[in-house]
């Protein structure tokens, strides 16, 4: 990192790591910038700049900054250093090292793939026929099925995000091993196979998308038994961006409203709701996917917890809870 940062080539840090790890590394000193003036015959170097840099990190870590380099925002990009607050601004945090390495044209394509919208006015969720999710005070167990093509970003953030809420979250791998192949070429490892999911059941079972990971959870038998099982006896179930077209296609949607990526949406027909990025229905959760998935699990803890947990947990992720 002292290498990359000293041959002017870009760097970043998120979270606690710029108040953490550069700062006592030394990579957030003052930098003195020159310019070289000719007078005459004579070269003279002058001092152009001498401020430095401006940096953001996470609320929890902002002290630990000298004030005079900190800032408050989301993203800061200062002299080759791109610094975020995170968890929840990586999506930025991303995409503005995206548009540094490779342009505008290309970060706003990246933004539009992840249902990143510029004047976005879907609200965060709409419900029909409104329940409780009750689950007889204990802990939530909550179950996420996975495949080669599961959407890494899916699964990460609904994994993250609930077992920060403190569920009981269990990632259960359709394949022959615990290990599989996200979309984007990330290695995740599941906790068990999918057939020791039968083994106990599941306050919520929550599909993630992923085009090719959609299509190899439809073929699993035992999801299939387990997702059946969920919906008879009256537990909560879901899915997420292009994994709702197994819901559809077991007969899980019948009589009810639900959203999904927009490839899969106007298969819906009737039963395709616009205009939210999560859709709720009873018992059933869904969501457009990708990059609305912060919003489909703060509202998932909402549901299990309440208000307050939400909350504090969007507190430690510096997400804005949604207010409708």
């Amino acid at each position: 990192m002292c290498k990359q940062a000293e041959e002017n080539r870009l760097y970043g840090a998120i979270c606690a790591a710029p108040a953490v790890t550069l700062l006592p590394w030394g990579l957030l000193k003052k930098k003195k910038s020159f310019i070289f003036v000719v007078f005459g015959f004579s070269l003279s170097r002058l001092i152009f700049s001498s401020l430095p840099f401006k940096i953001t990190c996470h609320p929890a870590f902002f002290d630990k900054l000298p004030t005079f380099w900190a800032v408050k925002s989301n993203i800061q990009v200062s002299k080759g250093l791109t610094t975020s607050r995170g968890p929840a601004t990586t999506y930025q945090f991303a995409l503005s090292l995206a548009e540094q390495l490779f342009g505008k044209s290309v970060a706003k394509e990246v933004a539009e793939l992840l249902l990143m919208r510029t004047d976005d006015d879907n609200a965060a969720k709409k419900e029909f026929n409104k329940v409780e999710w009750s689950v007889d005070h204990h802990t939530p167990s909550v179950l996420i099925p996975i495949a080669h093509g599961s959407e890494e970003i899916e699964v990460v953030t609904m994994v993250d995000i609930l077992r920060r809420a403190k569920a009981n979250v269990t990632v259960a791998s359709v394949e022959k091993s615990l290990e599989v192949l996200a979309s984007q070429g990330t290695k995740i490892v599941a906790d068990i196979l999918i057939s020791d999911a039968q083994e106990s059941a599941h306050d919520l079972i929550i599909l993630p998308g992923g085009t090719a990971g959609a299509q190899r959870l439809s073929k699993s038998k035992v999801l299939k038994k387990l997702l059946k099982e969920q919906n008879s006896a009256g537990r909560i179930y879901g899915a997420v961006c292009s994994s709702l077209a197994i819901l559809h296609k077991q007969g899980l949607l019948k009589d009810k409203r639900a959203t999904a990526h927009p490839s899969v949406l106007d298969k819906l027909k009737d039963q395709a709701i616009n205009g939210a990025k999560v859709v709720i229905d009873g018992k059933l959760i869904t969501s457009e996917g990708l990059a609305t998935v912060t919003v489909l699990a703060l509202i998932i803890v909402s549901k299990l917890y309440g208000n307050g947990r939400a909350r504090s947990v969007a507190e430690g992720l510096v997400f804005e809870y949604p207010k409708k």
